[in-house]
């Protein structure tokens, strides 16, 4: 079996809270790995801190969705992280702190999804 038809068949089995687990998985993996790389190596940096960015900016415009059925606080509070999340990556790329909380962050939502929640 192809690595596409393996990834076509798993998306079609999951439910979207395990597609969700996984995108912050990859997304966490990436974070991990910019985090131990030369911070020369501005191309591998920023496309982590980007794509995380990106994750967490689709996630605060599905929670401004009025038709959003989620708990309104909770829906604040991820749209309150996406704007946490954009401000530290700027930090980051900077050179002023690293990527440790960002990935704090990304690991407590995998958490979440994952039903473990914080022991």
């Amino acid at each position: 079996m192809s690595l596409q038809a393996y990834k076509t068949a798993a998306t079609r089995t999951e439910n979207p809270r395990e597609t969700e687990y996984r995108l912050f998985g990859q997304v966490t993996r990436a974070l991990m790995h910019a985090s131990t790389v030369d911070p020369a190596d501005v191309a591998t940096r920023i496309d982590a801190l980007d794509w995380n960015r990106r994750l967490w900016s689709a996630l605060a415009t599905d929670c401004a969705n009025p038709d959003n059925a989620m708990d309104k606080a909770l829906r604040a509070q991820i749209i309150s992280i996406s704007l946490f999340v954009s401000r530290h990556s700027s930090v980051i790329m900077r050179g002023e702190d690293d990527f440790e909380a960002l990935i704090d962050i990304n690991k407590m939502v995998m958490q979440g999804l994952s039903g473990q929640g914080a022991a």
